[in-house]
């Protein structure tokens, strides 16, 4: 876990001008730490970025104390906060596999819900009635079916789709485009603090971060990335959503259209996509008939490792002690991994508990058992 030593040094590499993501990247790979690239020698960093960027690291910004001052704050006083970086297990595994990952995180929320399989509802900010309609169906259904909904926190379809998230135990993420102390747009505030109980709200902007224009095409490769398939409901041919959809597509991840009138220029976006090879869906049951081969599954496995407690438990059993791994796992993070509903889990936990397989720890954590 982030401490705050970390986290001053980690702050001061994204804050340093001219250096960038990519040079934060580079920098990580010579030296191996933030605080192992801030301890070498300027020559030494100077043949990883170049003297130009080395330069925004010798020259604190005199913003810098305040801004990480302003952060650490935010982070430490409530529970529910957490940073998270790349080199942290709570990473989102999807958004890894990315070929621009943020390399810090600030979440409000329910940190498991990063790893759960999770859908991208996005449109238009000016959708119509119909549009709204059909998003809040579309997540709701999903989140039921145990998909986590991810949107973006806007106006238009990501609010509906939002909201359908909550009415299920998928739950919802949004990513922003500002810090995690601002809500934008303000109508929003309630929605954002209902996500930040229930959900997650996330965004790779340090507290104090204005909402800028230039953040939230940023803000959309993370909502592709941390994603199995994106759904675009309403669109124009010049839009937000489109740039999603493109991001999900170039990271191999499927891209959803609903269909509209021929004569409604909302429905020009996702006519565009499905010409250039979206997946046309009528109802939220087509997504899961698609990514139901990509949801994790426990697969019984033909025997149970020698050294494994409770060798007599069901066979259907030993794929879920094999999912949960040896560390000890919340419920959530265990429905994640496995792609079986809470209920299920629970039931065959406790079956699992009775044999002594699995030990049930204080906190809701479970942790899988073996001899000595």
């Amino acid at each position: 876990m982030l401490d705050t030593d970390e986290f001053a040094d980690w702050f001061r590499l994204l804050e340093s001008p001219g250096l960038g993501r990519d040079g934060v990247r580079r920098l990580l790979a010579a030296f191996g730490s933030p605080a192992a690239a801030l301890r070498a020698s300027s020559a030494a960093r100077r043949q990883v970025i170049g003297p130009r960027a080395d330069t925004g690291i010798a020259e604190v910004p005199a913003s810098f104390d305040q801004r990480l001052q302003q952060a650490t704050h935010w982070w430490r006083a409530a529970p529910a906060r957490h940073v998270i970086t790349l080199a942290d297990a709570e990473y989102p595994p999807q958004l890894l596999r990315t070929p621009d990952p943020p390399l810090l995180l600030y979440v409000q929320g329910r940190l498991e819900l990063l790893a759960a399989p999770g859908i991208a509802i996005v449109g238009s900010r000016n959708a119509s009635a119909q549009g709204m309609d059909n998003a809040r169906a579309f997540a709701t259904h999903l989140s039921r079916e145990h998909w986590c909904i991810v949107s973006g926190l806007a106006q238009g379809i990501d609010r509906a789709a939002h909201e359908g998230g909550l009415d299920g135990p998928g739950s919802t993420l949004a990513v922003v485009g500002c810090g995690l102390d601002i809500v934008y747009p303000q109508r929003h505030r309630a929605l954002a603090q209902r996500i930040g109980q229930e959900g997650a709200v996330i965004s790779e902007y340090a507290p104090g971060t204005p909402p800028l224009a230039n953040n939230f095409p940023l803000r959309n490769r993370i909502i592709a990335g941390l994603s199995r398939g994106t759904l675009v409901v309403e669109a124009a041919v010049q839009s937000g959503s489109l740039i999603t959809a493109r991001v999900a597509a170039e990271c191999g991840r499927e891209v959803f259209a609903v269909p509209g009138s021929i004569h409604s220029p909302l429905s020009r976006g996702c006519h565009a996509l499905i010409r250039q090879g979206a997946k046309l869906v009528e109802s939220a049951q087509d997504i899961v008939e698609e990514l139901r081969p990509t949801q994790p599954s426990v697969q019984p496995a033909a025997a149970a490792p020698e050294n494994d407690a409770g060798s007599d438990a069901p066979a259907a059993a030993d794929g879920l002690l094999q999912a949960m791994g040896h560390d000890p796992v919340t419920l959530d993070a265990l429905g994640a991994r496995s792609g079986w509903p809470v209920h299920v889990l629970s039931a065959k936990l406790l079956e699992l508990e009775l044999a002594g397989a699995v030990e049930r720890l204080p906190g809701g954590l479970y942790q899988r058992r073996s001899r000595a």
